[in-house]
């Protein structure tokens, strides 16, 4: 059985290929990966991979540089932007999530399903996630939608449900070039005959992303307190859904 020792520790004899094992940066990301999974606490990690907090510093110095997210940009190999579809997702937050005020942003809002926070997604053509944002469940849709779209300069159309029924989301989309695809609500005085139905039921695409997304419990149940380190998260989870690609 292969046993990780703290760091800079060493055994005698120990195969080179182990020595770099030892050093490299899977030693916290395999830990980080079981945790997504089973969204269990940092202090019930399999002795195996180390001290615990060890590996937990590591992962908040490279959330805190912004490396999780640099890694799933990275991974994004020649993405379809011939469709984009967009929507917002809740996620329970753990009551170890909600403790003492701090003063880095955590993103926590108050909804009716309690303290929640929001994760606003872009999918491209295959379905396959190229932009996020994490906000406190209190924000709705059309709030974080122009974040979102400014990461989306090269999407031909946006397509988006009645929850993005704006003018001004609309004319953001048009002056990136795109056309929006965007049902208007049933108030509205202009009405949908305009409206690409074809197009619109494609939008599950998004819907799939986010029930493979929820595979990894931190992700669909939030348990960090700060917002940089949940966003890692879900770039991490982002990232393993482009792998396979």
């Amino acid at each position: 059985m292969l046993t990780f020792r703290g760091r800079g520790r060493k055994e005698r004899g120990k195969p080179a290929e182990l020595r770099l094992l030892h050093r490299s940066p899977c030693r916290f990301a395999m830990p980080r990966l079981m945790l997504m999974r089973v969204g269990c606490p940092w202090r019930d990690l399999p002795s195996a991979f180390g001290g615990w907090n060890s590996i937990y510093k590591r992962f908040n110095a490279w959330s805190a540089a912004g490396k999780w997210l640099r890694i799933f940009k990275t991974l994004l190999i020649d993405p379809d932007f011939e469709w984009v579809f967009i929507d917002g997702i809740y996620a329970k937050a753990h009551q170890h999530s909600t403790g003492a005020a701090g003063k880095q942003p955590e993103a926590i809002g108050k909804s009716q399903a309690g303290n929640t926070r929001k994760i606003h997604l872009a999918v491209d053509a295959y379905g396959l996630p190229v932009a996020f944002e994490v906000t406190g469940g209190e924000v709705n849709d059309c709030t974080a939608a122009p974040e979102l779209i400014a990461q989306l300069p090269l999407a031909e159309v946006i397509v988006a449900d009645k929850g993005y029924d704006s003018e001004r989301i609309r004319r953001q989309i048009e002056a990136q070039g795109a056309r929006p695809v965007i049902p208007r609500k049933r108030n509205s005085v202009k009405g949908n005959a305009d409206l690409d139905r074809g197009l619109y039921c494609c939008r599950h695409l998004v819907e799939n992303a986010f029930a493979r997304l929820k595979h990894y419990r931190v992700v669909a149940f939030r348990y960090d307190k700060l917002k940089r380190n949940y966003e890692s998260v879900v770039a991490m989870a982002c990232a393993f859904l482009w792998l396979p690609m």
